[in-house]
């Protein structure tokens, strides 16, 4: 939906293995080439990465167009990028993916049309071959160490001045971008869908006790996040190293809430930020009260700290109703004054 689909229907195989054909087995591959004739679809997403001739079998068998995982999510932010290196760490990650898929396989995107997985260079590419792909996968590489280069003097220049950088970070469509317009009415874009934040923005606040501070929307993370994106994005991403605080914004609504959380450790964890000085809060909580009732922030806190009492370095928010900023600020403060690692707890 994101993307711009219209879902027409999902499809389930329990498997040990994935075939290494078609990815799917042979019975459910006719069960999908027959539902085309009711569902009508023209495109099938597939929730993983396939290997390029898995796609190729594929496409060649069902004569539709086929996206991955991956490719599914490089379309969506292809549309998210708006900064020069946004679409150059966009465009790094595309080719990368697209690399190994080049040999004798330009045939089968020329049919395809616009739509999902044809942004990008897909389809200004379909006459390159693989060393001018390698080339242009070099020059990328070297204007985004520019880009490094150029963030690195940054930082420097931060902590000459002295100034604390707090990061906002989570999974996709957490409120990060919401929370950053309600404590420094920044103006970024929101929208309930995924990746809406790709550019990440920096804005100055002022703490309770008159501290100013720099704070950093970025980019969302999602559950098997591709590594092309992790390392296309490692400009961006190094911004996280100089933070002072990190504070993790959880969809504290969403049925999927600690798997959510679990999944933004675990990156954080890939990335070496582990053990930066922390504090999560738990978003949306207007979200998970009865709807018996009106409810005001003193009210909401007192009834779901009751129920769900919240565990130490944690707090209870609504970014949108402005619930708990006041106190977040607060616990800001502190870890910049103090710089004290409060213990990451699951949500619920």
């Amino acid at each position: 939906k994101t993307a711009g689909a219209e879902v027409v229907g999902t499809m389930v195989q329990a498997t040990r293995t994935a075939s290494r054909n078609f990815y799917v087995g042979k019975g459910k591959l006719d069960e999908i080439i027959a539902a085309q004739e009711t569902l009508g679809y023209t495109t099938i997403i597939f929730d993983d990465e396939l290997l390029p001739q898995q796609e190729r079998n594929l496409e060649d068998a069902i004569r539709v167009k086929i996206i991955d995982r991956v490719a599914l999510i490089l379309d969506i932010f292809s549309q998210r990028a708006h900064t020069r290196e946004g679409r150059l760490q966009v465009e790094l990650a595309q080719h990368k993916y697209l690399l190994p898929r080049l040999a004798g396989q330009w045939s089968h995107l020329e049919r395809l049309g616009g739509g999902i997985g044809t942004r990008g260079p897909g389809e200004s590419q379909l006459e390159t071959d693989r060393r001018l792909i390698k080339d242009r996968i070099l020059r990328i590489e070297k204007q985004l160490d520019d880009v490094r280069k150029q963030r690195s003097l940054y930082r420097d220049q931060r902590r000459k001045a002295g100034i604390p950088v707090v990061s906002l970070v989570g999974y996709t469509n957490a409120g990060k971008s919401t929370l950053l317009n309600a404590l420094s009415q920044a103006g970024v874009v929101t929208q309930k869908t995924l990746f809406t934040t790709l550019d990440p923005t920096t804005r100055r606040i002022t703490l309770p006790d008159n501290t100013v501070v720099l704070l950093t929307d970025t980019v969302g993370f999602i559950r098997r996040l591709p590594p092309t994106i992790v390392s296309a994005f490692r400009a961006t991403l190094e911004e996280l190293e100089e933070a002072s605080v990190l504070v993790h914004v959880l969809d504290f609504a969403s049925p999927e809430a600690d798997k959510k959380c679990a999944t933004v450790e675990a990156i954080l964890k890939d990335l070496n930020l582990q053990d930066k000085p922390m504090i999560t809060a738990l978003n949306k909580i207007d979200l998970v009260l009865p709807a018996d009732q009106k409810w005001d922030e003193t009210s909401a806190t007192a009834y779901l700290t009751k129920e769900m009492p919240p565990a130490p370095g944690t707090l209870m928010m609504s970014a949108v109703k402005g619930w708990g900023l006041k106190k977040l600020l607060e616990m800001v403060t502190e870890k910049v004054n103090q710089g004290q690692v409060s213990t990451n707890i699951p949500p619920r």
